[in-house]
């Protein structure tokens, strides 16, 4: 992308944490932002802030587990502008705890608005963007989209899947102009920790230590690069590199430490030992 000045974005979770970086980052380089969350207040707030550098910004309370409210958003949004340049996809949320435990309802929540609001958003700006002339579609991802641990089971899910479909666009759409980005930053100084569900009240997330995490201005530094140079797939962050690097070089030793003290598993109700090494689950009557 030669130039970001004057191109109309749109920027999801755009009121606060890494959003709201990406939104004042691109508004500096002198683009117009269109801002979508459920926070009113956040979203408010931001937008002084951007109106405070000489570019138009537009807000909308969006949630975006509604399909419906999602399409009369993005209709909304081309009413006003008629036209959309560069989508960024950062809305998301985190479930922390034993995968086993997690509800239906918890699960389609977070992969709603971790991947299936973003492929919607996605696809009915597809036929617009692919009509702009250096278009460009950034999806926030994460290290957790490459890399996986415990008790995050649905984040890296979504993740994963938010990757696979970066990849999927990019294959299909480059040769037609349309620049495609999975950011995957690490760990990042926002509210995500602590605002994590956990299905468990009074439950806190451990978060890893401040010096191991990326700031919310180096992921929106990243992100305005890999939206001028049309980046594959930038990883943003000291623990980022670090698991993708031991990943690809030392693919077991993460198995390895996953499986670390791995504790006995116990006979349960319904299943019959049968020798010290073997075991028999026979249905219960």
């Amino acid at each position: 992308m030669k130039q970001i000045r004057s191109m109309k974005v749109l920027v999801t979770g755009g009121a606060s944490g890494i959003g709201r970086a990406i939104a004042l980052a691109l508004a500096r380089e002198g683009a117009d932002i269109y801002l979508w969350d459920v926070n009113e207040a956040g979203l408010s707030e931001v937008a002084e802030e951007i109106r405070s550098l000489g570019v138009n910004v537009e807000t909308a309370v969006v949630d975006l587990t509604e399909s419906d409210e999602i399409t009369l958003a993005v209709q909304s949004l081309l009413d006003h502008w008629g036209t959309l340049d560069i989508l960024v996809n950062n809305a998301g949320v985190a479930y922390y705890g034993p995968t086993h435990k997690m509800t239906a309802a918890q699960w389609d929540w977070l992969i709603g608005i971790n991947l299936l609001a973003p492929i919607q958003i996605t696809r009915e700006f597809l036929p617009i963007l692919l009509e702009r002339p250096e278009a460009h579609i950034l999806n926030v991802c994460s290290i957790s989209g490459l890399v996986a641990g415990g008790r995050f089971a649905a984040y890296h899910t979504s993740k994963f899947g938010l990757i696979g479909f970066s990849e999927s666009l990019r294959a299909e759409y480059g040769r037609r102009g349309l620049g495609v980005t999975a950011l995957c930053p690490g760990p990042v100084q926002t509210n995500l920790y602590r605002q994590c569900a956990t299905g468990k009240e009074g439950k806190t997330v451990p978060e890893p230590p401040r010096w191991l995490c990326a700031t919310v201005d180096s992921v929106a530094r990243s992100a305005v690069k890999a939206i001028r140079h049309n980046q594959r797939m930038p990883i943003v962050g000291l623990l980022a590199h670090l698991l993708w690097n031991m990943k690809w070089l030392a693919p077991g030793l993460i198995d390895f430490l996953n499986h670390f003290q791995r504790k006995k598993r116990t006979p349960t109700s319904g299943e019959v030992t049968i020798g010290p090494k073997h075991s028999e689950t026979r249905n219960a009557a």
